[in-house]
């Protein structure tokens, strides 16, 4: 048969032709089968068939190779993606044969298409469905897969498998498909994009996140909508890109490690303590164990881990912790601020230019009417409460902590020295004594003696 070249290569129709034959010959042989009539139940009139002069057989009739033709036509056509036709001489010769020795037509449609160059019988290697390559030889296939999985196989190695659908099947391709060891492989190794989750933890931002997984923060926000960006939480779950190969490996790690066992804290009450207070007696210390475990990874990250069993090596040593019950004055501090007086803050903590000078501002003016009551930030001792310079009328409140509050320019104190005031309890009224421009309230913050500034300690 003959191959035309082209942009696509095909085969054009067969052409087929009857062979002469002797009359007499053929009567000759009529007569002979017609006197033997066991002869005629034994052999049937039949053709033999040629390809571009090459015998292939016999069939029953021009009809039925025509079929195989018309067949194999459309297989090659499916396989490379195209229409296919079939070009050469086809002859037919009138002979008998016996008739159990007379095939099928198709059974020559593996010759036919054994004769298409643009298609051939190999093995081939899919994926999912999806051919990758083919090879003359199903051990060179067996080979590159074995050489996929021993990049994921270690010491401790005790399975391997392939998560994806991976078939190996003798077929018809077209030969064009890839057949090239090193491309084949290239191919099942290379990565895909597909979507996987990623867990918030602190400190994350959205960009970070985008950044850190090879996207934009706006192919981000495409796969997770309905997200704010600005108010990501601490384990909250967002679809990220994942670079994933073609044939995923799937192995199973035999693996022996010592981890922690965790000390468990015993709480002892302790009435000479306050409520909240506590004090640990004795100082936990964790154990040991020897666990074994099999775990299983998917393209060398672990996706799960079964725990086969576990030996202890040591065991922990509780913690105890004594625990205050006694009841807290309401004096004592709660380690929180709230306002002062409520009000417009009409100068802020630091330097200003003020009476004529440049100089720190050491807390916050908080505007309020005359007469209205100042109230301790939080729970404490008065160690001041009198007149005091530029302060004018002024209280200081030492809160147990390290941290001492001022209330200044008051016109009336409430309180006096060494007086045990609560959170929220008023000590003083409003006013403008001292160096002041109008009725506020001067409000400091101390902490462990250094000025800071108030805003940053308030709700």
């Amino acid at each position: 048969m003959q191959r035309h070249s082209g942009l696509v290569r095909r085969w054009d129709r067969f052409t087929a032709k009857l062979e002469h034959f002797n009359p007499m010959a053929f009567l000759a042989a009529a007569t002979v089968v017609g006197i033997a009539a066991v002869v005629g139940t034994v052999y049937t009139p039949c053709y033999q068939v040629s390809v571009d002069g090459e015998t292939l057989g016999v069939v029953a009739t021009q009809e039925e190779f025509e079929g195989a033709i018309q067949r194999v036509e459309q297989r090659a056509s499916d396989i490379l993606g195209y229409t296919y036709t079939m070009d050469g001489e086809v002859t037919y010769e009138l002979a008998l044969a016996k008739k159990q020795a007379v095939p099928s037509a198709a059974s020559y449609e593996p010759y036919l298409l054994d004769r298409i160059g643009e298609v051939m019988k190999s093995y081939v290697l899919s994926v999912n469905g999806k051919v990758i390559g083919a090879a003359e030889n199903k051990s060179t296939l067996d080979a590159i897969l074995e050489d996929v999985q021993s990049a994921y196989v270690t010491e401790n190695t005790v399975e391997t498998g392939f998560v994806d659908q991976v078939s190996i099947s003798r077929e018809y391709i077209a030969s064009t498909v890839e057949q090239d060891a090193a491309n084949i492989e290239a191919a099942l190794t290379a990565n895909t994009n597909g979507q996987t989750t990623y867990t918030v933890v602190s400190g994350d931002t959205f960009s970070d996140i985008a950044n850190n997984n090879g996207m934009t923060m706006a192919e981000l926000e495409a796969l997770n909508p309905g997200v704010d960006i600005q108010m990501l939480m601490i384990g909250q779950e967002l679809n990220v890109k994942e670079e994933i190969p073609t044939l995923s490996v799937r192995t199973v790690d035999a693996v022996t490690y010592t981890e922690a066992i965790p000390y468990e804290t015993q709480q002892v009450e302790d009435s000479s303590m306050y409520e909240g207070e506590s004090k640990v007696i004795q100082a936990g210390v964790n154990g040991s164990q020897q666990v074994n475990a099999n775990i299983t990874y998917i393209n060398g990250k672990e996706s799960s881990r079964d725990i086969t069993g576990t030996t202890t090596l040591s065991e922990p040593t509780e913690a105890i912790v004594a625990v205050g019950t006694k009841e807290k004055p309401t004096w004592v501090a709660t380690g929180s601020f709230r306002w002062p007086v409520y009000g417009r803050i009409t100068s802020s903590y630091g330097y200003r230019s003020i009476f004529g000078s440049y100089s720190l501002h050491r807390g916050i003016d908080i505007a309020c009417s005359y007469g209205t009551g100042i109230v301790a930030a939080d729970g404490g001792t008065v160690t001041f409460s009198g007149w005091n310079g530029t302060y004018g009328k002024l209280v200081v409140i030492d809160h147990g902590n390290g941290k001492v509050t001022y209330y200044a320019h008051n016109s009336s104190l409430l309180v006096s020295v060494g007086d045990k005031v609560a959170k929220g309890e008023t000590i003083a009224l409003a006013g403008s004594t001292g160096r002041s421009t109008g009725t506020h309230c001067h409000f400091e913050v101390h902490v462990n003696g250094q000025l800071v500034n108030p805003l940053n300690y308030l709700p």
